[in-house]
């Protein structure tokens, strides 16, 4: 978890470096992964949509992540230096459904003219499709945002991707749209190795997860959602709730509950305590595999950990998943915060 608590102070030296004409210089002074300089200028945010953007853009955009991997993406506020990165962006892909409001607030100030914001899961998601659950309660106004985990959605995001950028750089079109076409293969091989996969899991489908990242993943391939440890305010769950919990995993027999590599849970914990089911905690959301440069750090290797991870954990089998090629399709220079 070292790396965990570093990774606001990475961020802050990076984009103050940023400000000086540098696009990525860790705390010690070196070089920490750039992208080309050529290009339109691209800014995202949480690293699965680095992922995606970097896919379609390939070597001819120049993309900045802002969003520190590993951070609470919900609660991160990004620092008053990050506008020197946001004021030199053609275009600025966001989650959007309002996951990262005081970036899109900042941005907003600190655009520079001609330039745009693209809300993805907001361009993408029809408002009667929005999924409220545990973590996002319908009374708080906020819907689930995270579309990024089912491939399904992805592929959307992929294509308004594409369509912003063939919009913003025409020149460079058909090369967008060749890796638009080659990402849909791939991730469309996922959807399918995911389909196939699934089918060895002997009990129920079903889904009992510190935060809850897989509402749209779950309707989509037919899981069921039983719970969420962390409530919308992120604080931890009341004793009522953990035992209603307990209570639901002896009814259901689920053999694996699921926490994340990012938030240690101690109700988890203590529910695999008194339940005597397994604990998997390396579930991830946005939090890519590996690091930036590795043949597993992107959208792809992401989504293949955790449907492997949760189809072994549920006592299944996942060797489509795992034969999987799940490179990028295009060169991936993108700057990711550590």
């Amino acid at each position: 978890m070292e790396r965990r608590r570093a990774a606001g102070l990475h961020l802050v030296v990076c984009v103050s470096f940023l400000q000086a004409g540098c696009t990525g210089v860790d705390a010690t002074g070196a070089s920490a992964g750039t992208s080309s300089s050529q290009g339109l200028s691209v800014v995202t945010t949480v690293a699965p949509i680095t992922s995606i953007v970097a896919n379609i853009g390939g070597d001819r955009v120049s993309i900045t992540g802002l969003v520190p991997e590993g951070t609470n993406s919900h609660t991160f506020e990004p620092p008053p230096s990050a506008s020197a990165v946001l004021s030199e962006a053609d275009v600025v892909f966001l989650n959007g459904l309002e996951l990262e409001e005081p970036t899109r607030e900042l941005a907003e100030q600190t655009l520079k003219d001609g330039a745009e914001i693209v809300e993805l899961g907001t361009t993408v998601l029809p408002e009667a499709d929005y999924v409220y659950d545990f973590s996002f309660p319908e009374e708080e106004g906020k819907p689930n945002p995270h579309l990024w985990t089912d491939p399904t959605w992805a592929i959307k995001y992929a294509e308004a991707i594409r369509d912003t950028l063939v919009e913003s750089d025409g020149a460079n079109a058909a090369y967008y749209r060749g890796n638009f076409q080659a990402f849909e293969r791939k991730a469309t091989a996922l959807a399918d190795a995911l389909r196939a996969d699934q089918a060895s899991i002997a009990g129920p489908r079903a889904l009992l997860t510190y935060h809850d990242a897989y509402a749209y993943f779950a309707d989509t391939f037919g899981w069921t959602v039983i719970g969420a440890i962390q409530p919308e305010n992120f604080e931890d769950p009341a004793p009522s709730e953990v035992a209603d919990l307990i209570d639901q995993i002896r009814a259901e027999n689920v053999p694996t509950i699921f926490g994340s590599e990012v938030f240690p849970s101690k109700a988890l914990e203590q529910i695999a305590d008194e339940t005597g089911v397994r604990y998997e905690d390396t579930l991830r959301d946005d939090d890519l595999p590996q690091e930036p440069g590795d043949s597993e750090h992107s959208w792809l290797g992401l989504m293949r950990y955790d449907y492997v991870t949760m189809i072994t954990g549920l006592g299944g089998a996942a060797p489509t998943l795992e034969a999987l090629d799940v490179s990028n399709v295009a060169p991936d220079n993108a700057y990711y915060p550590q």
